[in-house]
């Protein structure tokens, strides 16, 4: 009888587990994507309900300022997939639209946010992306931290890497401060950038000098993130006052005198770099001209340089005075990027005369593509191995 009993109890627990692990992981195993060795990838999505299943991605050929999409099959069983030709070896983000309604991959917990969408990444490896993955090599500490800006009357947060062997050593490291663009915030470089996995990668190979990386929120008006200050979880949006009329641009010295009362740095002209993409190049491109004794080492990566009639403040003005000012004084890098068919490229182009007007000396950098992301990686990889030498 007992053993009738534990015999009962047995296949009740086994029952009860089965059923758990179900509940947990969802049903039936579905692998999405799947990344093949020739590089192609198959998306997966059981919805068998559904009429129309759409998959759009990154590498798609854009509609306007979004990517294009792609119709999925279904199967008897009514699941939805679809098969890309070869992709570039790049960190890529896609998602789904079902029935018309836009959703992120159930089958892949991999998500990032840019402004206020979130959706799916991958990793395609043997190439450039070899330096986005988390490699067998030393580690950089990535650290988030608070700072009083009386200029602004905030505390506010940055995000800071620092190299391996950082906490152990005594030694002093050279700084970037590296800005990011309109409706991102100071999490933008470290999820979609990468940047703590190229900076491990490129000085474990010896390409690229120890250095601490402080990534500000270019938003003046923010404390921090959205979902990370005191206003709780808001909306994400990119319609921020305080957003390139100066304020950022006066209030930089802060994150300076931070950084360089708190971390182990060159605080020398010579140890500091400032670059950003989009807005954060025009934050670089004012800020290094404004304080023209401060940074040795300048990057703009698809800067947003355009005519603003409401641009009246103060410390737009003089433009051209100010960048003479910067030439007599001197820097070791100036460094430009930007795709050909970006939708800057025009400014860019007159901002490069302009800088060849004052006999600004400079590394120009043209790639394919236009406002993204896949750009904005690639240019930090080729920017950082050329600071601090």
């Amino acid at each position: 009888m007992k053993k009738k009993i534990r015999f009962a109890l047995l296949l009740l627990l086994t029952g009860f587990s089965a059923m758990s692990q179900q509940a947990l992981w969802g049903g039936a195993e579905i692998t999405s994507p799947e990344i093949r060795d020739d590089h192609s990838v198959v998306f997966r999505l059981m919805a068998p309900n559904a009429k129309e299943v759409k998959l759009t991605g990154d590498w798609m050929p854009s509609q306007g300022w979004v990517p294009g999409t792609e119709n999925m099959t279904k199967d008897e069983k009514g699941m939805w997939s679809f098969t890309t030709a070869p992709l570039s070896s790049d960190l890529h983000s896609y998602s789904f639209q079902v029935d018309g309604l836009r959703c992120t991959d159930p089958n892949n917990v991999y998500l990032i946010r840019d402004v206020a969408t979130v959706f799916n990444v991958f990793i395609v490896g043997g190439g450039n992306a070899d330096l986005y993955l988390i490699n067998k090599v030393p580690h950089g500490t990535v650290a988030r931290r608070w700072y009083d800006s009386p200029t602004l009357g905030l505390t506010r947060r940055i995000t800071v890497y620092t190299p391996p062997g950082y906490e152990s050593s005594k030694e002093k490291y050279p700084v970037l401060y590296l800005l990011h663009g309109m409706g991102g915030d100071e999490e933008a470089w470290i999820a979609l950038g990468r940047t703590s996995q190229i900076l491990d990668n490129l000085i474990a190979k010896g390409k690229a000098q120890p250095m601490i990386v402080v990534m500000s929120n270019g938003n003046a008006a923010q404390e921090a993130a959205p979902g990370e200050s005191s206003l709780g979880f808001l909306k994400p949006t990119m319609q921020l006052p305080k957003t390139m009329d100066g304020s950022f641009e006066k209030s930089f010295p802060d994150i300076i005198r931070f950084v360089e009362g708190n971390y182990r740095v060159k605080a020398e002209k010579s140890g500091r770099a400032i670059a950003g993409l989009s807005m954060g190049g025009f934050h670089s491109l004012h800020i290094s001209r404004i304080y023209p004794n401060t940074f040795d080492y300048v990057g703009l990566f698809s800067a947003a340089i355009l005519p603003n009639e409401k641009d009246t403040a103060r410390i737009y003005k003089n433009i051209d005075q100010t960048l003479a000012a910067q030439v007599k004084n001197g820097v070791k890098l100036y460094w430009i990027g930007i795709g050909k068919t970006d939708f800057l490229y025009k400014y860019n182009q007159e901002y490069r005369d302009r800088l060849d007007k004052l006999g600004m000396k400079y590394i120009y950098r043209e790639s394919e593509g236009g406002h993204i992301w896949s750009n904005w990686r690639t240019y930090l990889s080729e920017f950082a191995p050329l600071l601090f030498k």
